[in-house]
């Protein structure tokens, strides 16, 4: 078992136990427990989370549908209310028990209802476990923008078992590694270096561990997203926005693969600043193209990812904010950047991804 200590609370990673959040329930005294969880982790996972837990039999369960769309104010209201019908007082206990979907969803839910009440993550998805469940950013959706409502709110714990791994499928596997080499180019050169080499054999439970090192590091000296920590939305502001025009669409794309995409572009808009150079870029091009088969975005109008950028939460007085890589392993936080540099940096990376 590894444990860190995070703000105010634990993430502990262990292989196959939960061990850790049968002491955490048992110390921690609760009134109720309320399981939020999908359809599909509640089928494959819930039985093995209460053998390992008795304590939760008799808790609460509610169930949303899989996938980003659950991420909205129609699906808040329906936690809220569950809770409010089934008497959950200033001392129930919300487990997320899920993906980055769940962890978002339900601390933004359990932040706001009664002001306030305890949850913890339980991440089931690689994704969850490297990188959505830590830090204590909640959120949801609205009208088609990600991450729009939410709040920085601390769980009172994290609990990784990498068993949940064995759920999941490639195309959930490599969304998951796409936030770990996005930590990896931001803060970590060697980490970068081996990922490079990156093949089936790697231990997931290494790579878990060294990215919530790294992550943890930056949370602890800016937790409310003021500072160093805005350097872990590289690729995000492009990501974002490509992730949402999917979002409607009979084929959404899932996170990590839009983060993906905004890394590349991104990463091209930092050899534009002349923050990178043209071998790195290449580097960076060449290495994540042969991890990932990525899908083409020149159907989107340029135009239609610029509108998005402009409302991006990063954005000010319609002044476009980047952060964006100073060499692998660095990174330069604020940086302006125009509407023509995003369109020239989209147009190459349509050319080569086609």
């Amino acid at each position: 078992m590894t444990l860190i200590k995070s703000n105010g609370y634990n993430v502990t990673i262990e292989d196959n136990s939960l061990d850790s959040l049968s002491n955490f329930l048992e110390i921690k005294k609760y009134t109720s427990y309320f399981i939020l969880s999908d359809q599909n982790i509640i089928k494959l996972c819930l039985p093995h989370l209460l053998i390992a837990c008795p304590k939760l039999i008799t808790a609460q369960i509610i169930k949303i549908k899989p996938g980003e769309k659950s991420k909205s104010l129609k699906f808040s209201t329906l936690i809220w209310q569950t809770l409010i019908d089934k008497n959950a007082d200033k001392n129930t206990l919300l487990i997320n028990f899920g993906g980055g979907v769940i962890s978002d969803l339900g601390g933004f839910a359990a932040a706001t209802f009664k002001r306030g009440i305890d949850f913890i993550n339980i991440p089931t998805t690689l994704l969850a476990m490297a990188d959505a469940s830590l830090g204590g950013k909640t959120g949801i959706n609205f009208n088609e923008f990600k991450n729009i409502i939410g709040t920085i709110n601390q769980p009172k714990g994290v609990f990784i078992n990498t068993k949940f791994l064995k759920t999941l499928s490639l195309r959930q596997l490599k969304n998951g590694l796409a936030e770990i080499y996005k930590i990896a180019l931001v803060n970590s050169h060697p980490f970068w270096n081996e990922l490079s080499s990156f093949s089936e054999k790697t231990s997931y439970i290494k790579l878990i561990t060294k990215s919530i090192q790294i992550k943890n590091k930056i949370i602890l000296k800016d937790p409310f997203d003021k500072g160093i920590r805005k350097s872990l939305n590289f690729g995000h502001t492009i990501g974002h926005a490509i992730e949402s025009e999917f979002l409607n669409s009979e084929a959404p794309m899932l996170h990590g693969e839009a983060v993906l995409i905004g890394l590349l572009i991104e990463s091209k808009i930092s050899y534009q600043k002349q923050l990178i150079s043209k071998p790195m870029l290449l580097e960076i091009y060449s290495v994540i193209t042969s991890h990932f088969k990525l899908r083409s975005i020149s159907e989107i109008p340029i135009s239609s990812i610029i509108n998005r950028i402009k409302n991006d939460k990063k954005a000010s007085k319609n002044i476009l904010l980047f952060s964006l890589i100073n060499g692998i392993g660095s990174f330069k936080l604020d940086v302006i950047v125009s509407e023509t540099q995003i369109q020239k940096a989209i147009t190459y990376h349509n050319n080569l991804i086609k």
